[in-house]
């Protein structure tokens, strides 16, 4: 037992990675819909590219969304609407007549006769208002020509023109009158009804939502069945109208089918493999092309989270609504990686989440080639990303390849430009959009997984930050210095095509630690007075050495990251601090190189390599007396050399022609700078 956890901690890393590599493909899976996948892949306007295709078992032909968009438009507008008739305000108003009848017209003024033809004139009135109702007021969208009105329980239908409106009213009292020829009264029968009549009518929406939704229940969502055996579509036949409709019923019917009991764990196991494939050929990649990468468990974390993100927000698109897929902005996947690593890692990682996605989003060919042909234009066109104009071109060119690519395919589809889905077209302006938000993404992935993208690298160049300011201030020997061998650094690494940005900031930072102890370093000392005087070799070579080590401490205490700090760490590999050494020998005979050389590491990248040289390089050539191209020629030459003899550049995934192209620079720069003057008279 003890053997098995000695060894699980010896290669805990790989162990992490195997862990991580089954929880991926394990969330990955549980993230796909619940379904199975059709075997035939068919698009409307191209040719059945199978054998005669037979309806395998009976099956109901599916509505599509238009059509049963339609029938509930339908229903809706044909749907039965209820009112209500109340008796209790009718029976009010009644009441309200008998009362308010003697004030309107005294006894004295008028013959029992007469009251009594008066009296029945407005009962008459008031049994034609009610006999189906005064409607209270609507919004006009409940009215129908026939509708159900319930009195007493009880529902019957009427037109809803028989409903009387109290804004009739008048016209109802002068029929009545003209009738009973009573017209002379009219004025005072108006007054008296205007005062009592109340509307008892109102619209029922309770009883006519339910009504409405139990006829949309009643909507079928298919119309007719193909029979077991039936020919659906003939080799060679194009798919469209009514065969596409058939496919896409025998797609969802087999689906549906295929994802029972007895096949899900079939199913599940298939998907299983599939995305462990995919997945595996990623870990490959990195552990044959990306070694440094494939190391650093981190920066695999973060690849794998990011593929898992894209792959939760697509599946979550088309689980809820699969029209919207397009607005998800896969192309930041690229943009990030390219960002923080490389362009060829990003195009891969790009690629074999959209195979993944594959599985997931419908019309997959369509959606895969769309989306390969814009990572691969993400990849192309995005330079410099911090500079936020190459942000916004790249945006532009990605919505412009997704709108060609859509336009070509509805051609195909259609046969022409009719029909366009412009919500589609505007889905890709939206992707845009959204992907403009990949800066703040990578501050926050920065800050999160500890990496480093050229964003950071630009502010921690400016030379009036902090750390630089101080060092200007307590060391401008060495800051000078810094900028010096920047600048021969950055050219070196644009030669052989290295992070230049990484490298620039990398020499600006590198001798940082010279500020604890400025005077001992010979391009601080002002005056004929150096320190080393009154010092042995071995102690002065200690605080020469030291520096690197508090150069490190100096760095993260700042917060500087771990891309710079390295620079820090190996600008001088195990290399001996020569000069103190030789006066050691000299004292006396037994001395320990150990004592003498730089703790290390040595360089292990193309651009900690650049450093060192470029370093030394600009260090030892202030010992030229008369530089001559010849002079400085052999100078770099011997200076690299040594450093080459001494294995400083074992680790560094650097060759020899590069570092031939390094020596080039380095000569052509110092001879810049060296240049000679012609001499003026006086």
């Amino acid at each position: 037992m003890q053997k098995i956890l000695d060894r699980i901690f010896r290669n805990q890393s790989l162990v992490y990675k195997y862990f991580l590599y089954v929880v991926s493909v394990a969330c990955i899976v549980f993230f796909f819909p619940k379904g199975g996948k059709f075997k035939y892949e068919f698009q409307k306007g191209k040719p059945w590219q199978y054998e005669n295709l037979y309806a395998p078992f009976d099956f109901s032909l599916i509505k599509n969304s238009e059509e049963l968009s339609r029938e509930q438009d339908s229903v809706q507008r044909n749907s039965i609407v209820y009112f209500r008739y109340n008796d209790s305000i009718k029976k009010g108003v009644y009441a309200n007549f008998e009362k308010e009848f003697p004030v309107a017209f005294p006894t004295p003024k008028y013959s029992a006769n007469g009251l009594r033809a008066l009296e029945k004139a407005g009962n008459e009135i008031l049994d034609s208002l009610y006999l189906n109702g005064i409607l209270e007021k609507t919004n006009g969208k409940q009215s129908r020509k026939k509708i159900y009105l319930v009195r007493n329980n009880e529902a019957s239908p009427i037109q809803f023109k028989d409903l009387v409106r109290i804004q009739n009213l008048e016209t109802v009292v002068k029929t009545i009158l003209n009738k009973n020829k009573l017209t002379d009264f009219e004025e005072s029968y108006q007054q008296l009804f205007f005062n009592i009549v109340r509307p008892n009518v109102s619209y029922d929406q309770n009883v006519s939502e339910k009504g409405l939704q139990d006829e949309l229940s009643n909507i079928s969502t298919t119309r007719g069945s193909v029979d077991e055996g039936k020919l659906i579509v003939a080799k060679g036949e194009v798919v469209e109208a009514e065969n596409l409709k058939i496919l896409n019923s025998l797609k969802a019917e087999y689906e549906s089918e295929l994802w029972a009991a007895h096949n899900y764990y079939y199913i599940l196991f298939g998907y299983t493999v599939l995305v462990a494939l995919v997945l595996l050929m990623l870990f490959l990649f990195l552990h044959k092309y990306r070694p440094d990468i494939f190391d650093h468990n981190t920066k695999v974390t973060f690849i794998f989270f990011n593929i898992l993100l894209m792959v939760f927000i697509t599946t979550l698109v088309v689980k809820y609504e699969e029209n919207y897929v397009f607005a998800v902005p896969l192309c930041i996947l690229p943009l990030i990686l390219k960002t923080f690593f490389d362009a060829r890692l990003g195009l891969l990682v790009h690629v074999l989440t959209v195979l993944i996605l594959g599985f997931v989003v419908p019309n997959s060919f369509e959606y895969i080639f769309l989306q390969i042909i814009a990572g691969i234009v993400t990849i192309l066109t995005v330079s410099e990303l911090y500079k936020r104009a190459n942000l916004f071109i790249t945006v532009g060119q990605i919505t412009l390849i997704y709108v060609i690519g859509y336009l070509a395919f509805h051609l195909i589809h259609e046969g022409n430009l009719n029909n366009i889905m412009w919500f589609t077209l505007s889905l890709f302006l939206l992707t845009g959009m959204i992907t403009l938000f990949v800066q703040p993404l990578i501050y926050v992935y920065e800050k999160v997984f500890g990496l480093v993208s050229d964003v950071s690298l630009l502010e921690l160049s400016d030379t009036n930050s902090k750390l630089l300011k101080e060092l200007s201030n307590k060391a401008p020997g060495t800051f000078h210095h810094s900028l010096q061998v920047a600048n021969l650094a950055e050219a070196a690494a644009n030669e052989i095509g290295a992070n230049a940005m990484l490298v620039r900031v990398g020499a600006l930072y590198h001798d940082i630690g010279k500020m604890l102890h400025p005077s001992y370093f010979t391009e601080n000392q002002i005056t004929n007075v150096n320190p080393h005087d009154e010092l042995l070799p071995k102690d002065s070579a200690r605080i020469i050495i030291d520096h690197v080590i508090d150069g490190i401490e100096m760095a993260r205490k700042n917060n500087l990251p771990d891309r710079v700090i390295d620079f820090i760490r190996t600008h001088h590999g195990t290399t001996l601090v020569y000069y103190f050494f030789k006066k050691q020998q000299d004292l006396e005979d037994d001395v320990h190189k150990s004592e003498f050389r730089y703790p290390g590491p040595l360089p292990f990248s193309k651009e900690t390599a650049i450093l060192m040289m470029s370093d030394s390089v600009e260090a030892a050539s202030k010992s030229l007396k008369n530089p001559t191209f010849l002079i400085i020629d052999e100078f770099v030459d011997k200076i690299i050399a040594g450093q080459m003899a001494a294995d400083q550049f074992i680790n560094a995934n650097i060759t020899f022609k590069e570092i031939e192209q390094i020596k080039k620079i380095l000569k052509q720069k110092l001879t810049n700078i060296y240049h000679l003057r012609i001499e003026y008279p006086e």
